[in-house]
């Protein structure tokens, strides 16, 4: 229901609007304030935030309908504003429009056009609203989905694809908070989440900085996918970066002996990217599947505190580029045989 504040001297002009709006007023589609001046209508308007439309007279009292659209423009932009007045030369319109009023109505006034006037900009004022409501809603949606998946949301008829996907040359991260669950144990909920929170937030922003982004988190893990050029190289940068940042962080207070640590496997190759889940349910994750995903998750699993562990693929891709150590031959779950993996050191 538009809310719509009368600013007029003319002390009859509310009785005539109850009259001449009673229907819409009974009907609720119209909801009317009224005050005699500039002043009060700020004054109004501080107690009624939620008015949508202003229609107001220019000669009044205290403080004219010029000024008081001047206030509202620092005030109270999303308020539209119509000048209703009996001064209707094209200075004061000019004017009126400058200071943005979004229509102009002459004295004696045509409640007709009155009627579509504000009809008009009761449409402009909703969409207006709308859009605002969905800025906020894609910026909170960015907090949700990641920007690889909102842009390709945005890039092609995604609706009727849903179930596509494509094979990708990739590297994938799996970090993971050491002893993390102990925390959990101890400390209340709330303590829990903060930390949790707070270590994620460094985690992400190292991972930003060399172009991957944040596939999921899994309890106190993140998954990880870098893609494109030295896409294996990116994530063994964020990788150093994230473990030299968390173990810069201060370790809990005295009581709270927990320091935190990461434990990292990274692998590459190719993966399945694309929507996985039920389309029938709406219920989709975009993300990356195959045996190399397995496999870096499975590297995670025997790396120690502070450990980034790579396989002997990787470490032939990158040996020149960084300082490696051999660990062994290790076996690693559901996967057959045992592999030589590598640790990096800096």
């Amino acid at each position: 229901m538009p809310k719509i504040l009368v600013v007029d001297d003319e002390v009859d002009l509310e009785t005539l609007i109850k009259q001449k709006f009673r229907q819409k007023i009974r009907e609720q589609k119209y909801e009317f304030f009224f005050a005699v001046n500039g002043k009060d209508a700020l004054e109004k308007i501080e107690q009624h935030p939620e008015v949508d439309i202003v229609l107001t007279d220019i000669n009044m009292p205290e403080m004219d309908g010029l000024t008081l659209l001047s206030r509202l423009n620092e005030t109270s932009p999303l308020i539209k504003s119509v000048i209703v007045s009996a001064y209707g030369d094209m200075e004061n319109i000019r004017s009126a429009m400058n200071l943005g009023a979004f229509d102009f109505i002459t004295k004696p006034i045509n409640f007709e056009d009155l009627s579509v006037t504000i009809e008009k900009t009761t449409r402009h004022v909703t969409q207006l609203r709308e859009t605002i409501n969905a800025i906020k809603e894609n910026n909170i949606l960015k907090m949700y989905v990641d920007e690889t998946v909102l842009n390709f949301m945005a890039s092609r008829e995604f609706e009727s694809s849903l179930i596509a996907n494509e094979i990708i040359e990739g590297t994938v991260v799996f970090i993971d908070i050491c002893s993390f669950t102990a925390i959990s144990e101890t400390e209340p909920a709330n303590t829990v989440v903060a930390l949790l929170n707070e270590y994620f937030d460094v985690m992400v922003k190292e991972i930003i900085t060399q172009g991957g982004y944040v596939d999921k988190f899994i309890g106190d893990a993140i998954m990880a996918v870098f893609r494109g050029d030295y896409h294996l190289d990116r994530a063994i940068d964020a990788c150093l970066a994230v473990r030299a940042t968390i173990n810069g962080l201060p370790a809990l207070p005295e009581g709270r002996p927990f320091v935190p640590k990461v434990a990292i496997g990274i692998n590459s190759g190719e993966m399945i990217s694309g929507n996985i889940g039920s389309s029938s349910l709406r219920r989709l994750d975009y993300t990356v599947i195959g045996n190399s995903v397995n496999t870096a998750q499975r590297l995670q699993s025997i790396a120690e505190p502070n450990q980034i562990i790579i396989s002997e693929k990787a470490y032939g891709c990158v040996k020149e580029s960084f300082n490696c150590k051999k660990v062994g031959e290790v076996a690693m779950k559901n996967i057959s045989g045992v592999m030589m993996v590598y640790e990096v050191l800096d």
